[in-house]
């Protein structure tokens, strides 16, 4: 089988962003799973490494942005790496289930996330985040990290935090989630077919 493996390089006068991602680390793949990542904010590289984790993919990702303004640039521009790398990776949408769905509890906190892999990018959440910010990670760019992989992946995406009380367990439980319909979506079928009716993704 082909590898799904992808480096890009994404570069503004606001980040600059190196992605290394592989598509098929999960256990039993004969590929060992390696995860490297260096935001600069540590909240949001624990919510990266728990997608790649779960997501059974291998990731690197070293981004350097203008933290001295604030966190927005780049949490927007490596979820838009990220999601470029994803979609180069895996290439023609063909021989995979291309829909998944994935619940994720922590502690008191239940997430589900919900994806089609279907070149219509859109982006729904429900996140109900309270504080203003985790760590160095302002909650309201959550939702918008959510948004910039979907349209960069051209995906359809839904992302729902159930219930929770605490913060940090709903973001958490939400990215795991994520990895988890990923995870599904992306398994290959042993066939080679496209997976839409129109015979075009």
């Amino acid at each position: 089988m082909a590898a799904r493996t992808a480096t890009i390089s994404r570069k503004t006068n606001e980040t600059q962003i190196e992605v290394s991602i592989n598509l098929d680390c999960t256990p039993g793949s004969q590929n060992a799973q390696v995860i490297e990542i260096s935001t600069g904010i540590g909240f949001l590289d624990h919510m990266y490494h728990a997608l790649a984790k779960h997501g059974g993919m291998s990731l690197t990702m070293k981004c350097k942005g203008d933290l001295w303004i604030d966190d927005h640039h780049t949490a927007e521009d490596s979820a838009i790496a990220l999601g470029t790398a994803f979609k180069q990776a895996l290439g023609e949408v063909r021989g995979i289930r291309r829909y998944g769905t994935g619940f994720a509890p922590l502690d008191e906190a239940l997430s589900r996330a919900v994806i089609d892999i279907c070149s219509r990018p859109y982006c729904v959440t429900d996140l109900g985040l309270k504080r203003e910010k985790i760590g160095d990670l302002s909650t309201e760019m959550i939702p918008h990290i959510f948004y910039s992989f979907a349209i960069a992946s051209g995906v359809t995406l839904h992302v729902d935090v159930i219930r929770g009380d605490n913060d940090h367990h709903r973001s958490e439980s939400a990215f795991k989630a994520l990895a988890l319909a990923i995870r599904q979506a992306i398994e290959r079928t042993g066939g080679d077919d496209i997976p839409s009716t129109k015979g075009v993704l």
